[in-house]
């Protein structure tokens, strides 16, 4: 059987036809700053295959209020946000682009979702203790419910593909569970099950001041990041500060964190073959390729910051863009709310 999203139709009158794309769903929260590791580990990658797919990017405001955040800053990072994957490439024509409180289904769809999510199942996720901490018991329940939150982003578009890392596979495995739970229960085939697109190329990049960490946005230490808005002296001291070790060969091994992560980096940005980096700084020191990294990464950069600061300028061009991706989406997440409240028996 084929499965495809509520919106679309098989196409069957001609052989010739071109295939149905298959759908792609991805969301950032608006909190924090958008760094390197974001942007080589996953928008890079949405940028160059999303001629391959019908995608769907979300900033997903609703997950940023699980942790107190200003109001007026969390506004400004929505936009900031927007701003920033337009500038990193990606296209409205291949892509829709809206914010997660925009569509009200997002909402209406996780309180359902969630009166058939298990509760033993919601206390195996790893992310909930290591947000919550030592605060369990006084943290808002949102950052409890965040998986359901999660799986209906991706359910209610019919999604056939989400791009996943590590830290996040065991939220799919959630919203593939949860799904066929539901089409058991009601014995249709209500949600398409999700499969996770794992990207042969996608740099894994890790802190600067701390290399067996991965780069995060939540991470105390501005020193640890390379942001993609960063100025060119910031980006200097920064990859200065870099940690490596007292080796002084330059060379690519896992088991030598700080100078493996400087070279992931320089790898990726460059697109250069190991064997070729490594010849590149045959007999140099740690300086010099300090050096030649902080070059690459201010090239790469100042396009993107450049591309930023337009959008931003133009605040009424970004809430269009923004208001057009909700009104594409919202008929598919209504399509897939009205079944869901169809076989429950609701209304």
């Amino acid at each position: 059987m084929t499965t495809i999203g509520h919106d679309q139709q098989l196409q069957t009158s001609s052989s010739s036809a071109p295939p149905l794309k298959k759908r792609t769903f991805s969301g950032i929260q608006p909190s924090g700053d958008i760094h390197l590791g974001n942007y080589l580990g996953a928008i890079r990658n949405w940028v160059r295959t999303q001629t391959e797919y019908d995608n769907i990017y979300c900033i997903v405001d609703l997950h940023a209020i699980t942790l107190p955040i200003d109001p007026q800053e969390l506004r400004q990072n929505i936009r900031r946000l927007a701003a920033i994957y337009l500038a990193c490439g990606l296209d409205t024509r291949y892509c829709k682009l809206f914010v997660q409180s925009h569509v009200r289904q997002h909402a209406e769809a996780s309180w359902i979702l969630g009166c058939f999510t298990p509760m033993g199942w919601l206390n195996r996720m790893t992310q909930f203790k290591a947000k919550a901490g030592e605060n369990q018991e006084t943290v808002g329940a949102g950052i409890y419910m965040y998986p359901v939150l999660m799986a209906c982003d991706i359910l209610l578009y019919q999604t056939h593909l989400v791009p996943v890392g590590e830290d996040q596979r065991q939220h799919l495995e959630l919203t593939r569970d949860l799904a066929q739970r539901f089409n058991h229960l009601y014995k249709q085939e209500v949600f398409t099950i999700p499969e996770p697109l794992i990207r042969e190329v996608g740099a894994r990049i890790m802190s600067l001041t701390d290399p067996t960490q991965k780069m995060s946005k939540t991470n105390p230490n501005p020193n640890s990041r390379i942001n993609l808005l960063d100025d060119p002296k910031t980006i200097k001291q920064k990859i200065a500060r870099a940690t490596t070790d007292s080796l002084r060969l330059i060379r690519f091994d896992p088991e030598r964190p700080g100078i493996n992560n400087l070279l992931t980096i320089y790898e990726a940005l460059t697109e250069r073959s190991r064997e070729e980096i490594e010849a590149e700084f045959e007999g140099k020191g740690y300086g010099e390729l300090k050096a030649r990294l902080t070059e690459v990464v201010v090239a790469t950069l100042e396009p993107i910051q450049r591309r930023y600061q337009e959008y931003m300028r133009d605040p009424a061009e970004l809430e269009a863009i923004l208001r057009a991706g909700a009104d594409a989406v919202r008929p598919i997440a209504e399509a897939t709310l009205q079944r869901m409240k169809d076989v429950i028996g609701l209304g």
